[in-house]
């Protein structure tokens, strides 16, 4: 939408979406079968149903935001600034200058490492132009954290 016309976008790795869908399911099942529980304690047998049917369409719905979440994500390297976007009703464009950057940080969690994902975060002298690109494999992950660690120090070093 504003983003600039003809940048090479890169999309985050498709790892981050099955992810957050399987925390999904894993959380609906959860759920299931605590309604499933409290329904024999209780001896409630007639609020499985409606509340089933509602943890399916939740789920559903959550199913469908995810993918759309996911494919809002992409950055693109430029000579002198990286374009950070993400959003579906509320879109964001972030442009970091390489010369702003203090340091790049990479993590990754447990769930993370066995999707074989890592995020990358940028740290800028202003909080509020940190930037982060969540999903990436773990070799793009280092690849682009050498790079912009190699293009701030090679921008700063003009300040």
């Amino acid at each position: 939408m504003f983003a600039p016309p003809g940048q090479a976008w890169q999309q985050v790795s498709p790892r981050l979406r099955v992810l957050r869908r399987s925390l999904l399911a894993a959380g609906a099942v959860a759920a299931a079968v605590a309604v499933a529980v409290a329904a024999a304690v209780t001896d409630s047998w007639w609020v499985i149903t409606p509340t089933l049917l509602l943890i399916a369409a939740l789920t559903v719905w959550g199913w469908w935001l995810i993918g759309r979440n996911w494919a809002s994500w992409g950055y693109a390297e430029r000579g002198d600034d990286l374009l950070v976007t993400h959003g579906v009703m509320f879109k964001t464009l972030l442009v970091v200058p390489y010369g702003r950057m203090q340091y790049v940080d990479v993590s990754a969690g447990p769930l993370d490492r066995r999707f074989g994902i890592a995020k990358v975060q940028l740290h800028t002298a202003s909080p509020a132009t940190n930037a982060v690109i969540p999903g990436l494999t773990a070799a793009e992950a280092q690849r682009l954290r050498d790079r912009l660690a190699a293009l701030g120090e090679a921008r700063a070093a003009g300040l």
